[in-house]
């Protein structure tokens, strides 16, 4: 679903009253604020809502490259939430988990950690970016859950064995391995992306897409008249499993 976001009032899931832990993963590794990353207004008004159905536990969860702490980030983004947990991926246990597709595109399984498997409902909250005729939105926004020590190849951080293996089929495996069920992309502004990820040309878009992740991807690349590789392929697969 497509709001305007002058107008948008989140609501969860009637399904969220029901559950016990509630984990939302934002977009922050850097310690820049919105449309870099994730802004604390729209976590704000995703974690008010939760409490107004339910008290679960709440979890924000975030890794960075190279293992960079995250709670300095967290803090200097303004996520000081009450009675909200924040946690960096790289201080979680990690657990191996296969992937559910009969043919993978890369990834047979997933190391990550193992406070997703714990938790009852999935938020992914990402702003809206574009970059090179191509973008990172909800899905893209999981990347960040998985160890960068366990995928960084022959460099210091990062995820660059993933990246060699093809980031869109890396993408499309992780989607079917952590179904997320809610997918949030802040799009009051669009933020083309230059060669650095914390460096961009600013655009007012006025937008929230709200929905199943690849749904509110797909979305949005439609809005944007653009080709998201990792689109295509879930697409494929969804095909093939008959869903």
């Amino acid at each position: 679903m497509i709001f305007e976001a002058s107008d948008f009032i989140f609501k969860v899931p009637s399904v969220v009253a029901r559950a016990r832990r509630v984990l939302i993963k934002p977009s922050a590794s850097y310690p820049l604020p919105y449309p870099v990353t994730t802004s604390a207004e729209m976590l704000a008004a995703i974690i008010a809502s939760i409490r107004r159905v339910s008290d679960a536990d709440i979890l924000l969860l975030e890794g960075t490259s190279g293992g960079i702490p995250t709670r300095p980030i967290y803090q200097a983004l303004g996520y000081n939430f009450p009675r909200v947990l924040t946690l960096d991926v790289k201080d979680c246990i990690f657990v191996e988990v296969d992937n559910p597709l009969p043919k993978p595109f890369a990834m047979p399984t997933f190391w990550v950690p193992n406070v997703i498997l714990s938790s009852d409902y999935l938020i992914t909250v990402a702003p809206l970016k574009t970059y090179n005729s191509s973008g990172s939105f909800a899905v893209k926004n999981l990347l960040s859950l998985l160890p960068s020590s366990k995928y960084q190849g022959e460099s210091t951080g990062g995820w660059e064995s993933l990246y060699n293996l093809g980031i869109d089929k890396v993408l499309a495996d992780l989607y079917f391995t952590l179904p997320f069920d809610l997918g949030i992309v802040e799009a009051r502004q669009k933020f083309a992306v230059k060669q650095d990820p914390s460096d961009g040309d600013i655009e007012e878009y006025d937008k929230v897409f709200v929905g199943e992740p690849y749904e509110t991807d797909r979305e949005v690349a439609d809005a944007l008249g653009l080709k998201i590789g990792y689109l295509d392929l879930i697409k494929s697969a969804k095909v093939e499993l008959g869903t």
